[in-house]
């Protein structure tokens, strides 16, 4: 991402805000990597997060896809400002199989009333890598509480 971060302390934000955030915690998610425009959150397939066919739930895969979006956006904001997801569409390319979920969140267009997003899930498995899941929506700035 060519621009400057809006705010020095973004990781630092970034992570603070993870660490509130029940579901993730829920999950078992954690935040893997935190850049100005880019987060990577990760997530194990554990039993309670699978459907009746043993893959990962779609409900995982959009939790962990619409956060790593979001966090990424977040990275690009202004001190004082946190984001919303506005909208989030998810395409499902593959079942969800193996140990662990990763999801990579980008900035597509940084704004200061949207910003645009995606993220891309991919499943860990014995076999190395395969794409489950592709997301693209749109955040808004709000206010920190």
């Amino acid at each position: 991402m060519a621009n400057l971060p809006r705010n020095p302390n973004f990781e630092k934000v970034m992570r603070e805000s993870f660490a509130r955030q029940a579901m993730m915690a829920t999950l078992g998610a954690e935040m893997a990597e935190a850049r100005h425009g880019f987060c990577r959150i990760t997530a194990p397939i554990l039993p309670g997060a699978t459907q009746q066919h043993g893959f990962a739930h779609a409900g995982l895969t959009f939790a962990i896809g619409d956060s790593a979006a979001g966090y990424a956006a977040l990275s690009v904001m202004e001190p004082g400002m946190e984001v919303l997801t506005s909208e989030m569409k998810i395409h499902l390319l593959a079942p969800a199989r193996g140990r662990l979920l990763i999801a990579e969140g980008h900035v597509v267009k940084p704004g200061r009333r949207l910003v645009v997003v995606r993220a891309d899930v991919s499943a860990e498995t014995p076999d190395g890598a395969v794409a489950v899941a592709t997301l693209l929506g749109t955040m808004i700035p709000v206010p920190a509480a």
